[in-house]
């Protein structure tokens, strides 16, 4: 349903927080001028608006791929009535179970981005947790029922400073977690080709980069350094780097399709890029909210228009789609999968390929919907009893029918690799899906402003925390006063303390860049066709 422009069109209901005194309040998601927005009054602190999504027509669409999840069964907050977002960890109102757990090493950096969530030198100590914690955080979170996080990644701060980020590795693998990935701004590894290879061959999959633009004005964090590091993982072999951009309108939000194009010209190495509508975390003005916010229709829309329409807004989809997969799964076996159940609003995604050298989104040649709506068909035939040798011999004969292979990449079967994912249950058959195309991805974190306890509920991408805690993201950052900082700073120590102890200087850390050197290179000049 498409909105009409105008008058005010309420949607949902929904609680939220004030961004002054944190108090609970009742909020309204609305629709005004074809775009979706928040509403909520604080008795002390008065109104506040904000934009929340940047079209209406897709917000819709969204919605329609709404899934819940089962939640934890074994949660670590048993308070008999949890009050959301004050008892997070997780508590039994949450839906999802732990997709993708943080866990962070260090809260030191090489750098100090002013957008970065949290880093040291902002945070006046030094929050490092023994390699004996983040062990009890890895068994924490795999000890998750009924379905156990089998994905970690490993955070900061910039966790490459730690020497031990390796042995985190191993015992990350050792406890079964199969996909470790490393949360880096890639400096140190960009000229440590040794420490690459000690994280690749420990267990780590994917580095999962800052990389914020194609150009110095855009990506001063790490632009001259992103050359080495694709050099380096092409050296290393079989490592991945997902290309993560904190996109802010007016700041870097006119570069999103050079971004694209320079991740899909690298995708040897580059096997995605997930953007990251920036979350305007702190207080800050109405005015600077207005220039910078920019919400998931937006990015896609900047997208669509700076690709001339080879990627566009019907290629993308929420991030619960992929639910139909794991539901048909779980029909078959009878065991809990693996689930996406974040809130439809949280992300949307697609996935691009290479047909000859230009770029052919999936949905240009699949009938997702078509398939997403069969599968769901059949996981119900096989819940009511049906033989899954007949619903599986119909299923090979079916899928096909949903790919157009005259549209497709050459040289590909989408139809039997997902037969093999469905019916063999091998999984090394998305692999060979990571490898042959981009996922491209958008994750808006939320803040103070746009928080909506919904979405917090559905969150399926959490901080592990020491005192046995699993936290979402968007409370363990929005709301730090509660969780990051009031935690970390217990275990913190003194900058002098850190010194004293491990004979370091901090200072040491920060990051002195020879920029003459780094553009004179023919590396620098080739990334980046200069």
């Amino acid at each position: 349903m498409t909105a009409k422009k105008g008058g005010r069109k309420h949607i949902r209901a929904t609680s939220s927080i004030c961004p002054e005194c944190l108090v609970t309040i009742s909020a309204e998601i609305f629709d005004e001028d074809g775009k979706v927005w928040i509403s909520k009054e604080c008795k002390k602190h008065g109104r506040f608006d904000d934009l929340y999504w940047g079209s209406t027509e897709m917000y819709r669409k969204a919605e329609r791929f709404a899934k819940d999840g089962r939640g934890v069964s074994n949660p670590s907050i048993t308070k008999k009535n949890p009050v959301c977002p004050k008892d997070c960890g997780l508590c039994s109102m949450h839906k999802s179970h732990t997709a993708l757990a943080n866990l962070v090493m260090t809260n030191r950096c090489d750098l100090s981005c002013w957008y970065c969530f949290f880093y040291a030198k902002r945070m006046g100590y030094i929050y490092e947790p023994t390699m004996e914690e983040l062990e009890e955080m890895v068994k924490n979170l795999v000890n998750e029922k009924p379905t156990p996080c089998n994905a970690i990644q490993l955070t900061g701060g910039e966790p490459t400073l730690r020497d031990d980020v390796v042995e985190l590795v191993r015992i990350c693998k050792r406890y079964g977690v199969d996909h470790v990935q490393l949360n880096t701004n890639g400096i140190r590894l960009s000229h440590d080709l040794e420490m690459l290879k000690k994280v690749r061959e420990a267990g780590v999959n994917t580095l999962y980069l800052s990389f914020d633009g194609v150009t110095a004005k855009t990506n001063p964090k790490n632009h001259w350094e992103i050359p080495g590091v694709l050099d380096n993982c092409r050296k290393a072999g079989e490592m991945g780097i997902v290309l993560v951009p904190t996109v802010i309108r007016s700041r870097n939000d006119h570069e999103m399709g050079d971004m694209l194009r320079f991740a899909f010209r690298n995708n040897d190495v580059v096997r995605g890029v997930n953007y990251q509508p920036v979350s305007l975390v702190g207080r800050i003005s109405r005015a600077e909210r207005k220039k910078m916010r920019i919400t998931i229709p937006d990015a896609i829309q900047k997208i669509e228009e700076q690709t001339d329409g080879q990627v566009g807004k019907e290629d993308f989809y929420p991030v619960p789609t992929p639910y139909s997969f794991s539901n048909f799964v779980n029909a078959l076996t009878g065991k809990p999968q693996y689930e996406l159940t974040s809130h439809f609003a949280c992300g949307m995604a697609t996935y691009i390929f290479n047909d000859e050298g230009k770029m052919l989104p999936i949905t240009r040649f699949v009938d997702v919907e078509g398939l997403l709506e069969y599968l769901d068909e059949k996981a119900e035939e096989l819940k009511a009893g049906k033989s899954k040798y007949i619903v599986g011999t119909k299923l090979l004969y079916r899928l096909g029918s949903f790919i157009d292979k005259g549209r497709g990449p050459k040289g590909f079967s989408l139809a039997k690799l997902l037969y093999n994912t469905l019916m063999k249950h091998d999984y090394r058959a998305l692999g060979e899906l990571q490898h042959r195309s981009l996922f491209v991805g958008m994750m808006h974190f939320q803040d103070k402003y746009n928080f909506d306890m919904e979405r917090v509920k559905r969150c399926c991408i959490h901080y592990a925390m020491t005192d046995g805690r699993i936290v979402p993201f968007c409370t363990f950052n929005v709301i730090p006063e509660w969780y990051r900082d009031v935690s970390q700073k217990s275990q913190g120590v003194s900058f002098s303390e850190w010194e004293q102890s491990t004979g370091k200087a901090l200072k040491d850390d920060l990051y002195k860049r020879d920029v003459k050197s780094l553009t004179s290179s023919d590396l620098y000049k080739k990334t980046y066709g200069r």
